[in-house]
């Protein structure tokens, strides 16, 4: 009886290591842990490059830096440094607090799965890039949760990146470094180090390498407009979304003090100064506070690095800012996404592309004329609106209505992280969202692979897909033109 209960003991381990392998991985070993649904298994921290601390810092992301044993992965990676999120806002919103420390050292991701170890599954992957104006976010955020994608056979990656005057800091002593010639985009550099990560490593978390789907919202939609330019990032993926980050605007005003040839480039994260203009602005912060060489600007503090732009403007009265942002710099942005467009230089593959109805502005037009473009040179782009006002329990100083970034809840399913008093029409609402999220990254259709009602936005049918809820609060999504606020 004993050898028996030994026997059905070594089984059950068996059972469960077979379950949730142990996964070879550049770097070393790691396994994962079990999410709430069943079947799903979840690794969180994956380190995707090295730390770029020290004096990888402002450099091109390095190789990952290799580990000893089996490393589990059951807790998120360093958010990117940023400012302290104090309640109220979008703090109240996505409920800060439980994550890592923010830190430099912050170039790690998640992977969602429901076929780890399985090589063959070859299920489609899509890679989360989190918003935050450049400056603030992590990939592992509440709202982000992406057990539901597993749920539904995509492996999902999110990532942190670089922010601020970390991921996107310009200087000539950073360009005369560099073997490119070129400094900033630092946090582009990562996403598409990220991609490349995917590419080697996904098919040990049963995903397909070369069925890639990139998606990001607000400044990670400003992100995935980059990537579909970048001639770094082309082949790296096969579909894209594009949420709460604009379209193209076909006729851009002039930018006030543009230099000549500078393009605008909205809600795609260009300023209109050049490589030339950013550094110059940088190195007249950097020389005030006595940071003159590379060695003094890697060897200064954290803390002092990210607070030297504030202190300057309060103390001279200059307007002069670090950028803190993509820039067109000629390597990894050739031109802006505007441009781009125009001239049929993005990446030719599938667009999803949308808005909420509360959003930073009407957003629609721009989509509209860049899911027009894409139908002139030859590529689908299904435009969408989020226009469901989200419900509240009266409480004071909340974000309200169809509002910036609503609709995440919604495209991961993560409603039960939420303060809010949700009716059964928004969990329904939710599946429809994430089932369409995830059948574009499965078939490049929304619809699915049989298609369905949510047709592309084209001259002959100029509509997009409104999700919504009728006023009995049931969920009644459907073709047409976008609500009004």
């Amino acid at each position: 009886m004993k050898v028996f209960y030994l026997l059905l003991f070594a089984l059950v381990i068996f059972n469960c290591r077979a379950q949730n392998p142990v996964l070879t991985i550049e770097g070393g070993q790691v396994q994962g842990v079990k999410a709430d649904i069943e079947g799903v298994f979840v690794y969180r921290g994956i380190p995707y490059a090295a730390p770029p601390i020290k004096d990888l810092r402002w450099k091109a992301p390095q190789p990952v830096v290799p580990w000893k044993g089996v490393k589990l992965a059951d807790r998120f990676g360093h958010p990117g440094y940023q400012a302290v999120h104090y309640p109220g806002g979008y703090a109240t919103e996505w409920g800060y607090g439980d994550e890592s420390p923010y830190s430099e050292d912050c170039l790690y991701l998640n992977v969602w799965t429901k076929a780890p170890g399985n090589a063959n599954k070859k299920l489609p992957v899509a890679l989360w890039i989190h918003g935050g104006g450049y400056r603030e976010g992590w990939g592992s955020e509440p709202e982000f949760d992406g057990q539901e994608w597993g749920n539904k056979d995509v492996v999902l990656v999110s990532i942190n990146y670089r922010l601020g005057v970390f991921g996107f800091l310009a200087h000539p002593e950073l360009s005369k470094e560099s073997p490119n010639k070129v400094s900033g985009n630092y946090g582009i550099l990562d996403q598409i180090e990220s991609l490349k990560w995917i590419k080697k490593n996904i098919a040990q978390f049963g995903g397909d390498p070369d069925n890639v789907t990139i998606f990001g919202q607000s400044a990670g939609a400003g992100s995935v407009k980059t990537l579909c330019e970048s001639p770094l990032a082309r082949g790296l993926f096969k579909r894209a979304i594009i949420m709460s980050g604009g379209g193209i605007t076909t006729t851009p005003p002039a930018a006030p003090n543009a230099a000549p040839g500078a393009r605008p480039g909205g809600m795609g994260g260009f300023g209109p100064v050049t490589l030339e203009q950013a550094e110059a602005q940088t190195k007249e912060i950097l020389d005030w506070a006595g940071l003159t060489t590379l060695e003094k600007m890697r060897a200064a503090s954290t803390e002092t690095v990210y607070t030297v732009g504030s202190l300057y403007s309060s103390v001279t009265g200059n307007r002069t800012r670090m950028t803190g942002s993509p820039i067109v710099d000629g390597y990894v942005s050739l031109q802006t996404f505007d441009a781009a467009a125009i001239d049929n230089k993005l990446a030719n593959v599938p667009y999803m592309i949308g808005y909420t109805m509360n959003d930073m502005g009407n957003m629609s037009p721009g989509i509209a004329d860049f899911c027009l473009n894409r139908e002139g040179f030859g590529s689908k782009a299904y435009a969408y609106e989020f226009a469901r006002p989200l419900p509240t329990d009266g409480r004071e100083n909340v974000l309200k209505g169809a509002f910036h970034s609503s609709d995440l809840w919604y495209v991961f399913k993560s409603l039960k992280h939420c303060w809010r008093p949700w009716a059964a029409g928004d969990w329904d609402l939710s599946e429809v969202m994430l089932t369409a999220w995830t059948n574009f990254a499965k078939y490049g259709d929304p619809n699915g692979k049989n298609g369905g009602k949510w047709a592309p936005y084209t001259k002959e049918n100029p509509k997009f897909m409104v999700f919504k809820l009728d006023a009995n609060n049931k969920e009644n999504s459907g073709m047409g033109d976008p609500l009004k606020p």
